[in-house]
C-alpha cells in the first residue's frame, strides 16, 4: 500500500516539474522578444531625421545618342539580327547610324505648383523659344517648317518632334527663323508647301479622293523629283511621282507630265499598295521604288537593295515626324 502511495506521489511530482519547467521556457522566450524589440527600436533613428529618398520616374521611352552628336527619341528600341530598330509615333526605321548609347527616358517627378506673375511689356525667355521656328527654303520653291536647325558647311541638321534629319546645302535656298507673330492659315499651317499653290491643291484633292495623308504624298514627291514637272529619271520614269510607262497606263495617265494627271495616277497607286500590304509604310515605299513584285518575291520583305533601303529610310525619316498611328500602320485621315 505504501508502495502504490510513494509512486503515485512521484509522479504528481513528476508532472509539476514538467508543467513549470515549459512555464519558465515560456516566460523566457516572452522576455527575449522584449528585449529584442527594444534593441530594433533604439537602433533606428527618428523620423524626422531621415531622408526620403526620391523615387525615380516612370520609363516613357528611350532616347537613342548617334555618334555624330545627334539623337533620337523613340517610343522602343530592339535590335534584330545586326541591325538596330526603333519605333516612334507609327512608323517603324532602322538606325544606319553607329549608335554611342540608348538611355532611359523617364517620366519628370511632379512637384509643386508655383503661380508665376507676369510682368507687364516683360515677354519670358521660354515663351519666346516656344513661339519660335524656321523655315528651310529649298531650291525650285519647297519649304518646310522645323523647330529648330543647326547648320554647317556640308547642310543642316532640322529637328521635327523627335527626329532629326539632315538636308545637303546644295539644296537649300535660305533658312528664315518665324517668330510666331504672323499666324498663317488654312492647310499651310500644316508646316510645308511645294511653293505653286495648284501642285498642293492637286495633292490635297487627291490625297482626300483617295484617303491618304497629304503629307506623305508631300513626302513621296519631293524626293522622286523635287518638285520638278519635267523631270526625267534614266530608268523612264517621268513627272512629279516619277511614274514609270507601265504604271501611267495601269492608272490611266496619258499626259505623265501634266501634274494633274501624275498626281492622280501616283495617288492610287500609293492607295492600292497601302492594301495590298495593309498600312506598311516601309513596304508601300519599297513597292513604290522597286515594284510590289519585288516585296513578294523577298517574302513580305523590303528587298536587299541598297538603293530601296536607302529610299524607304530617307522617306519615313521625313514623314516619320508627323505620323501618330501608335500601329506602325498608316490609316486614313477622317474624311
Amino acid at each position: 500500500m505504501m508502495k502504490r502511495i510513494l509512486e503515485c506521489s512521484l509522479r504528481q511530482l513528476l508532472v509539476t516539474c514538467v508543467v513549470l519547467g515549459g512555464v519558465g521556457a515560456i516566460a523566457a522566450q516572452k522576455r527575449s522578444r522584449l528585449k529584442h524589440k527594444h534593441a530594433q527600436a533604439a537602433e533606428v533613428p527618428a523620423p524626422a531625421a531621415t531622408a526620403a529618398a526620391a523615387p525615380a520616374g516612370e520609363i516613357i521611352g528611350q532616347r537613342i545618342k548617334l555618334s555624330d552628336g545627334s539623337a533620337i527619341d523613340a517610343d522602343e528600341v530592339w535590335k534584330q539580327g545586326e541591325d538596330f530598330w526603333y519605333r516612334t509615333g507609327g512608323v517603324t526605321q532602322r538606325i544606319d547610324r553607329p549608335i554611342q548609347a540608348i538611355d532611359p527616358i523617364r517620366a519628370e517627378a511632379k512637384k509643386d505648383s508655383v503661380k508665376l506673375v507676369a510682368v507687364p511689356g516683360v515677354a519670358t525667355d521660354s515663351k519666346s523659344r516656344a513661339e519660335d521656328a524656321f523655315w528651310i527654303y529649298l531650291k525650285g520653291g519647297a519649304r518646310m517648317k522645323a523647330e529648330d536647325v543647326v547648320e554647317s558647311e556640308a547642310g543642316a541638321w532640322y529637328r521635327r518632334d523627335t527626329l532629326s534629319i539632315f538636308i545637303e546645302r546644295e539644296r537649300i535656298e535660305r533658312i528664315e527663323r518665324d517668330s510666331g507673330v504672323a499666324k498663317q492659315t488654312g492647310w499651310r499651317e500644316r508646316g510645308w508647301t511645294t511653293g505653286n499653290d495648284r501642285i498642293d491643291e492637286l495633292i490635297r484633292s487627291n490625297s482626300t479622293r483617295f484617303g491618304l495623308d497629304p503629307y506623305l504624298v508631300f513626302c513621296v514627291i519631293e524626293h522622286e523629283s523635287h518638285f520638278h514637272v519635267q523631270a526625267l529619271s534614266p530608268k523612264g520614269a517621268r513627272g512629279l511621282m516619277q511614274l514609270m510607262p507601265g504604271t501611267a497606263r495601269r492608272f490611266g495617265v496619258r499626259r505623265p507630265f501634266d501634274p494633274a494627271e501624275n498626281i492622280f495616277g501616283g495617288t492610287q497607286y500609293l492607295k492600292e499598295l497601302l492594301k495590298m500590304f495593309d498600312g506598311r509604310l516601309d513596304l508601300v515605299l519599297a513597292s513604290y521604288n522597286a515594284g510590289e513584285g519585288a516585296v513578294i518575291k523577298y517574302g513580305g520583305n523590303v528587298p536587299p537593295y541598297r538603293e530601296t533601303r536607302e529610299y524607304v529610310k530617307r522617306i519615313s525619316r521625313r514623314y516619320g515626324a508627323n505620323a501618330s498611328d501608335p500601329a506602325e500602320k498608316i490609316s486614313a485621315p477622317p474624311q
